[in-house]
Order: structure tokens, then C-alpha cells, then sequence
């Protein structure tokens, strides 16, 4: 590690908990962000200010002018570009060490595959249940950990899916993609700052995993009330029915 790094990352090498082993194990990570809008911008800011050494960021979208009001890695002058592509910049502003993958494209199942197999964690931002699916079957055939959020309105959720752990369930042991409702921001609004809280706990869970410290939320679900300021946790386990992690997966 370099000095420059020593003075960057001093602040998380003094937490007994990391030092510089844990840091060292940012830097050598790759870490596969799933959507560049409220939960992936600070997400994305908060992994590559602790020093992920290599972020894929994956986004098919271009910045428009209503995105701005909770997309902070984007700024007004870059509406109208693709989402990857500003993520970058500014993310490259912040820590130019920090190596960064564009994927401008919408991956389909055996893409999306290949490029999670790359990865150490996947972080997914993503805003309907179909790619959120997706995502969860490819890290479950490709043995990656999954950090998923969602936020709507004034309510939030976080949980992690870790195959490598016998005992913990896919995102499909939680939701059923056969009853699952999309709501989107556009129809039904959220607070700016809800996706900062929940986009930074991504950010948390996925430093937790890749440092092997702490208790990552496998096998709970956080669920935050911003009206009340309240947070609880929901406890689920594995379902053996599951058709993707289950006895009989697909």
C-alpha cells in the first residue's frame, strides 16, 4: 500500500476491525453495482471513497432532470448523458485510484451471468422485481454475495443473500415473482434522503463482506419507517421450495 493510500484510508486502518489487512482487501475487490440512480449514486460514492479498488457499474440510462433531486452522483450539467459514464467521472473525482468497468448496455440472463462470475459482490440498485430476480438467480448459479435494496415513498428495506452460507435464502425466498408488484419513484414518489440511508447501508454490507467483519443482514430483513425514524429487522429463512436456491432449483 502506498502512503498516499496509508493517509487516504487512515481513518478505517485505525478500526481494529479492519486495519490494514481489511484495507488491503477493499483495494483488491471487485465490486458489480446493479443501476446508478438513488440507491447506487451513494452506493457507489461510499465504496469508492473506502477504496474498492474496482467498481463494474452497469446502466443502460441516460441522467434526465427529475433524476437529480435524489441521483447525487450526477450533477445538472450532466443530464442527457448515460448514467455510467457521469457515475464515472465523478466517482474517478473523487478517488482516482478507484478502477471503473462501464456496462451501457441491459444484460440479458447469460451476460449478466458471465459478468457477475468476475465479481466479488454485487451491489443491486435496481428499480423493478424483474431485473432484481435476475440478478439474484446469476449470483445464486455463480456463488455471489447479493447486497439488495429497494426505497419508496417514506419506506426502505436492505438485506444480504450469500450462497457460500448453507443456511441463507435468495431474494426469491423473500419475494415470489409471480405475486411481486412493481411500484416505481415515478409513480409514486420518494423522499430524497431515503436512498442515501439505504444505499449507504448497501455500501456497509458490501465492505462487511468483503472484510469478513461484523454480521451481515443474511437471512434478516431491515425495513426503515423515514415518517417514524424507526427501523426493525424481519427474520426469513431458506425456503426449500424456492425455485432458484431450493431442492429442486431450476
Amino acid at each position: 500500500m502506498k502512503d498516499e493510500q496509508l493517509l487516504r484510508y487512515s481513518r478505517q486502518i485505525m478500526l481494529p476491525e479492519l486495519d490494514v489487512a481489511g484495507q488491503q482487501a477493499l483495494l483488491d475487490a471487485t465490486v458489480m453495482i446493479m443501476g446508478l440512480g438513488g440507491l447506487g449514486s451513494p452506493a457507489s460514492m461510499y465504496l469508492a471513497a473506502a477504496g474498492v479498488g474496482h467498481l463494474v457499474l452497469v446502466d443502460f440510462d441516460t441522467v434526465e432532470l427529475s433524476n437529480l433531486q435524489r441521483q447525487i452522483v450526477h450533477v445538472t450539467a450532466d443530464t442527457g448523458r448515460p448514467k455510467v459514464e457521469s457515475a464515472r467521472d465523478h466517482l474517478h473525482a473523487l478517488n482516482p485510484d478507484c478502477e471503473i468497468t462501464l456496462i451501457n448496455k441491459l444484460l440479458v440472463e447469460k451476460e449478466l451471468r458471465e459478468e457477475i462470475e468476475k465479481v466479488d459482490v454485487v451491489v443491486d440498485g435496481s428499480d423493478n422485481f424483474q431485473t432484481r430476480f435476475l440478478v439474484n438467480k446469476a449470483c445464486v448459479k455463480t456463488q455471489k454475495p447479493l447486497v439488495s435494496g429497494a426505497a419508496i415513498r417514506f419506506e426502505g428495506q436492505i438485506s444480504t443473500f450469500d450462497q457460500r452460507e448453507m443456511e441463507s435464502p435468495c431474494y426469491q425466498c423473500l419475494y415470489n415473482d409471480e405475486t411481486a408488484i412493481n411500484e416505481t419513484c415515478s409513480e409514486t414518489g420518494v423522499i430524497a434522503p431515503l436512498l442515501g440511508i439505504i444505499g449507504s447501508l448497501q455500501a456497509l454490507e458490501t465492505i462487511k463482506l468483503i472484510t469478513e467483519t461484523g454480521n451481515p443482514l443474511i437471512g434478516r430483513l431491515l425495513l426503515f419507517d423515514a415518517m417514524r425514524s424507526e427501523f426493525q429487522v424481519m427474520r426469513f429463512r431458506k425456503d426449500p421450495a424456492c425455485p432458484v436456491c431450493g431442492k429442486h432449483q431450476l
